[in-house]
């Protein structure tokens, strides 16, 4: 199986780069097919501009956009690795979005509603957070992330969200808790992709 990882974090010490190294083995301890694109990285420009909407009109797609594409295109699996930033995607992440997740790529209309582009993968999403995850449950924070990402991203397009990890408390536990949540990172792609 082919799986793309869309990374977004700037500190290749983080817990979130920690996830990524653990995804990246599991799938290919596993016999998958592993592409990373570190946003960061790449240098990714997240700014949808007039010309690129105006060039996918034209049938000219831009080539940082169109690479983009052709990896999702040619994946199997979609996982999405990134904290939760102002209650919302890093901006890098949510460019990512507006600009790759393209209308007529993606998504088109159609006689009886939206017209899926994406479908027959599989997504998965991973979160870090500070506040813990009793709170964001509580105000009903986890349930908007998921709706906006799983729903209003994955499953607008098609793609089905087989899961979504939400880990809360970043910075306030200790060894132990963050080991654990890398070893349900495993645990949890061993299920799914195994």
């Amino acid at each position: 199986m082919k799986h793309l990882i869309v990374y977004a974090h700037p500190n290749p010490e983080s817990l979130n780069h920690a996830i990524l190294d653990t995804t990246v083995n599991t799938l290919k301890k596993n016999g998958h097919e592993v592409v990373v694109r570190d946003l960061y990285a790449l240098d990714f420009q997240p700014v949808l501009k007039p010309e690129d909407t105006e060039a996918m009109k034209a049938g000219q797609t831009p080539n940082d956009i169109k690479t983009e594409q052709e990896f999702i295109s040619e994946a199997d699996a979609i996982t999405f690795i990134y904290p939760i930033w102002w209650t919302g995607l890093p901006a890098i992440l949510k460019g990512y979005v507006d600009r790759v997740f393209a209308y007529g790529f993606a998504y088109a209309p159609g006689e009886e509603g939206i017209i899926k582009l994406l479908k027959g993968k599989k997504g998965l999403i991973i979160n870090t957070h500070g506040t813990p995850n009793e709170v964001y449950d509580e105000i009903g924070m986890t349930a908007g992330l998921k709706i906006t990402s799983d729903i209003g991203i994955f499953d607008f397009t098609g793609i089905e969200t087989v899961e979504h990890l939400l880990f809360g408390s970043i910075g306030y536990l200790d060894e132990e808790g963050y080991k654990g949540m890398l070893n349900k990172v495993e645990d949890t792609f061993n299920r799914h992709f195994s």
